[in-house]
């Protein structure tokens, strides 16, 4: 039987008025573990279409912040608190100026994934360069004791990656969220309180 992508999440998101599936992973984590709290900065990299920020828009309410950055345009109209951005996070320059009014960030958060190709290792290792990204910008933005989750791609980098991780914050969990579909190799790494 073919796998249809207008599986059970798909569904919930329309009926919802989300503007995607993956809010449903990070409304798991963060009723798990609280991420993101009222008053939070935020910056959610890979945001569009920004379901995420449909999120964490409302959780840090009108004295917090959610920035979202994505290669694509992010339509969807956000209240005040949220600043949405269309750029590469590979550009430094862009980067430097269009956060540089925003930082330190409480939390740093990245729902990238890579163009599949269907070649597995090609796959994990387009998503491990998309993680390093967002951990660098994390260690660059965020402030002492903030939180950092990015999505990976399991592959010969995960452990690596994770170590790395380990290094700079207090607690680090793998987590595979319910909404994640069956067949998927992605994970996501919670990494909270870091070392200052």
């Amino acid at each position: 039987m073919a796998f249809t992508v207008q599986d059970y999440y798909f569904r919930k998101a329309k009926k919802d008025n989300y503007l995607a599936r993956a809010i449903y992973k990070l409304e798991e984590i963060q009723k798990r573990f609280k991420v993101v709290k009222a008053g939070d900065r935020v910056l959610d990299l890979g945001a569009a279409p920004g379901s995420w920020i449909q999120l964490t828009g409302p959780i840090v309410g009108g004295a917090g912040l959610v920035v979202g950055i994505d290669l694509k345009p992010i339509e969807h109209a956000f209240p005040k608190q949220v600043v949405t951005l269309q750029g590469d996070i590979f550009d430094n320059d862009f980067v430097e100026a269009a956060l540089r009014d925003h930082v330190p960030f409480n939390a740093v958060l990245s729902d990238m994934a890579p163009s599949t190709s269907g070649i597995k290792v090609a796959d994990t290792a387009r998503s491990a360069l998309l993680f390093e990204r967002a951990f660098e910008l994390a260690l660059w933005a965020l402030a002492p004791r903030g939180a950092f989750l990015a999505k990976l791609f399991q592959g010969s980098d995960f452990h690596r990656l994770l170590a790395e991780v380990k290094k700079h914050f207090s607690t680090t969990r793998v987590v595979r969220p319910e909404a994640t579909r069956k067949q998927s190799k992605e994970i996501y790494i919670l990494a909270m309180n870091r070392k200052i």
